[in-house]
């Protein structure tokens, strides 16, 4: 078990680590406890998490990306509100990046703030959802287009919960680590190329080090004013084509898979801007389709560019990407006009 400890983060890493948990919850002696779950969770990672608490309620909402609403926020406010909740109790997350997002924002809001606690549970939300004091629903189709920032009181990330994910999930997450190394470090690209196989025994060794890049990304610009929008890569593009799933009304892109997606495209304008070279683009888009389906149908190039206007690194109306000029190193705050955009749909995943 590693700790990472900084004035904004209390990560505690690896095998045991849900021990912490226990230690801080005799430590601060709420007055009542809140454990968040799906329909997933519940089944598969709350009798993992249960000998580690004493009394608690439980609230549970539908699993998935469609559920980050309004809706489902009110359904937790009511429960929290049903039970009694006060200014010392504490609401744990267990779960993906949906449950941490919208149960931050709900404990974050909830009578101006209750603490909270994130137990990721996907390797997405262990190296990235869970990180960072991001939270926020969806609304109106946008992706996270409401929300704030504000850190939990602690994040516990135990690998045993990759056992209960199946191999899409794992891949989702694994889209995340990919593009910490592409933007930050070259070193874990690099390791991630010697992977044979996406499996927990594998993944779970890369984690602290992916924890580690982000951490230190969000803590030298917590508020995404500068480095932290590097990040965002893959994400503008990614972002559009999830929402657009979601919207469709068919079977909803996993986040992962959409970043993945959009890692791609980004990563081919970076060439066309002359910003990444042919070698790595190339290596680049080998590696992504090694290990993501880079088919898309059902979706419009129109549609996308039009969610991609309310992307929230946008400034003064224009589409704004975080891109890479070589890999381990991103160039940020990049407008594209949208000739350029659709060309690199089109030439990507053959999108009109």
């Amino acid at each position: 078990m590693k700790e990472i400890f900084t004035k904004q983060f209390n990560v505690f890493v690896g095998a045991g680590s849900l021990t912490q948990l226990s230690e801080l919850l005799i430590e601060k002696s709420y007055s009542k406890v809140f454990v968040l779950v799906d329909n997933h969770t519940k089944k598969h990672c709350l009798p993992l998490l249960k000998p580690f608490l004493a009394q608690f309620d439980l609230i549970e909402i539908k699993s998935g990306e469609i559920y980050k609403n309004t809706e489902t926020l009110k359904d937790i406010w009511q429960k929290l509100q049903d039970c009694k909740a006060d200014r010392s109790s504490l609401l744990i997350n267990l779960g993906g990046g949906v449950i941490c997002d919208m149960g931050g924002f709900a404990a974050a809001t909830f009578k101006r703030g209750i603490d909270f606690i994130h137990v990721p549970t996907t390797l997405l939300a262990m190296v990235d959802a869970s990180i960072g004091g991001k939270l926020g629903i969806d609304f109106n189709g946008i992706k996270n287009e409401i929300g704030l920032f504000k850190h939990p009181s602690l994040i516990v990330v135990e690998p045993v919960f990759l056992k209960t994910l199946p191999l899409e999930e794992l891949k989702s997450g694994f889209a995340e680590l990919i593009k910490h190394g592409l933007v930050a470090d070259k070193k874990l690209w690099n390791m991630l190329q010697d992977l044979k196989e996406i499996n927990p025994n594998v993944i779970h060794k890369l984690i602290l080090q992916s924890i580690k890049i982000k951490v230190k990304i969000v803590s030298k610009d917590p508020n995404e004013k500068g480095i932290r929008k590097s990040l965002n890569f893959g994400h503008t593009i990614g972002h559009a084509i999830e929402s657009a799933s979601i919207l469709n009304g068919k079977k909803v892109i996993l986040h992962g898979q959409a970043v993945a997606l959009g890692m791609f495209a980004e990563s081919w304008i970076s060439h066309q801007l002359k910003y990444l070279s042919q070698k790595e683009f190339y290596q680049i888009e080998s590696f992504l389709k090694q290990h993501f389906d880079m088919q898309i149908s059902g979706l419009d190039a129109h549609s996308l560019i039009d969610l991609m206007a309310h992307d929230k690194k946008n400034e003064a109306g224009k589409i704004q990407f975080s891109l890479i000029h070589k890999i381990g190193s991103p160039k940020l705050k990049i407008n594209c006009d949208h000739e350029l955009i659709f060309k690199a749909l089109n030439t990507c995943f053959n999108i009109t």
